[in-house]
């Protein structure tokens, strides 16, 4: 019997899985415009995006352009937002990396030069500039992973707003949901043994312990590829 998993569902695209853009509030990025001058941009207000975990401020830039970007802890409504390589390190405002120091806590990190930036934009997070090598400007992540990025990449310097937003609890599993839903993530997350015989290849035989082993080879077809995946060994590692 022909099983369609959640993630061939979402590969055909169907509205079921595609997220509510339309309600996003936009793109949050740095300015397209650079011409080696300095430009400054003001804060005329804090807004809520359901398509982001942090809080966005709205920049009006002196060259008339208007974007969104994620607030960092301490900006207020009326603060001014300085871009260029030569502007005060301060929170807020958006340098290349070349012209930070070591130390610095940054969030929203180009991951090539003008990309708008890609890296450490979540609730609660921000990188440290380690060091500065010929090769490049070695960043430490949330993760703790290291990852050299160009000098000439931006960033903004500062913690993402919303810090605390994990911690608080959700009580009860419609908020959860409903919260989910906003993005048009699926939840909750059901394991394949749980499910009926015709949703995955291990549900069915009404239990969720079926005894049904989880590798699988490299060349299974789609649908059946699921679980480990030519595992080299199985069971239960004895020291």
């Amino acid at each position: 019997m022909g099983k369609n998993l959640i993630q061939q569902k979402r590969g055909k695209g169907s509205p079921r899985y595609r997220a509510p853009s339309f309600n996003y509030k936009g793109k949050a990025s740095f300015s397209r415009y650079d011409d080696g001058k300095a430009i400054s941009g003001a804060i005329t207000d804090i807004v809520h995006s359901s398509g982001h975990s942090a809080p966005l401020m709205e920049l009006k830039y002196t060259n008339g352009e208007i974007g969104l970007l994620q607030a960092p802890e301490g900006v207020k409504v009326g603060d001014q937002i300085e871009v260029g390589t030569d502007v005060e390190v301060k929170t807020g405002n958006i340098l290349p990396l070349k012209s930070m120091p070591e130390g610095t806590s940054i969030y929203n990190i180009e991951s090539n030069p003008g990309d708008g930036g890609k890296f450490v934009r979540s609730s609660g997070a921000f990188a440290k500039i380690i060091t500065k090598t010929s090769e490049g400007i070695v960043v430490q992540l949330p993760s703790n992973k290291r990852r050299i990025f160009l000098p000439e990449c931006k960033a903004a310097v500062g913690i993402v707003a919303g810090s605390g937003r994990t911690e608080k609890p959700f009580l009860k599993a419609g908020s959860k949901f409903y919260a989910m839903k906003a993005k048009n993530k699926l939840w909750p997350n059901v394991s394949g043994t749980s499910m009926n015989s015709v949703s995955h290849p291990f549900g069915g035989s009404s239990s969720h312990a079926k005894g049904i082993p989880t590798q699988s080879a490299r060349n299974s077809p789609p649908g059946r590829k699921v679980g480990k995946i030519a595992p080299k060994r199985t069971g239960r590692h004895k020291r």
